[in-house]
């Protein structure tokens, strides 16, 4: 293996897939197994200001869980970098936002989700990468696909959510 040109785009590839796939895989699964659970993440988002907070907070862990695996083994790998991207515009909006840009700040602002949705939206813009699922299937969307179904399903959705579901307390 020769870990130059294409074998180093490759690797690139692989680490990012798997580190912001993995990650929000895992944040999705403490939505529903860490601290107070399902029911704990309902009571969070009906705090925020989200309609019917035990849906929410089901399809935000199935859509971390879900979209992570997906993203990381770079399978229908669009789709799965919009779920990233969607999950993460939602939680700005709703949660990030108003703190500010740094993660560090008390309630955490934008910057961290910021950077794993432009992570996302760089590997559905770039493709998976020859190391994937995708590839292996011959499931790669080519040329500008890809970004295309990335972006507009992401933001897409994003805007879908919040405009049907968000609903925060008047200032």
């Amino acid at each position: 293996m020769n870990f130059s040109g294409p074998d180093q785009l490759n690797l690139g590839l692989l680490l990012l897939r798997l580190c912001l796939g993995l990650f929000l895989a895992f944040h999705g699964y403490n939505k529903v197994f860490g601290g107070g659970g399902l029911k704990g993440t309902a009571g969070w988002f009906g705090s925020i200001g989200m309609k019917w907070p035990a849906w929410q907070a089901r399809i935000a862990a199935a859509t971390e869980i879900g979209a992570g695996i997906l993203l990381a083994a770079g399978l229908v790998t669009p789709l799965a970098a919009a779920g990233v991207i969607g999950i993460m515009v939602v939680a700005i909006v709703v949660a990030h936002a108003k703190v500010g840009f740094f993660v560090f700040l008390p309630n955490q602002g934008w910057e961290y989700c910021a950077t794993i949705a432009i992570g996302a939206a760089a590997v559905g813009i770039m493709g998976p990468g020859d190391w994937s699922l995708d590839n292996s299937v011959d499931l790669v969307a080519s040329g500008w696909n890809g970004a295309v179904i990335t972006l507009a399903v992401g933001v897409g959705g994003a805007v879908l959510q919040l405009v049907s579901s968000y609903r925060p307390a008047a200032s």
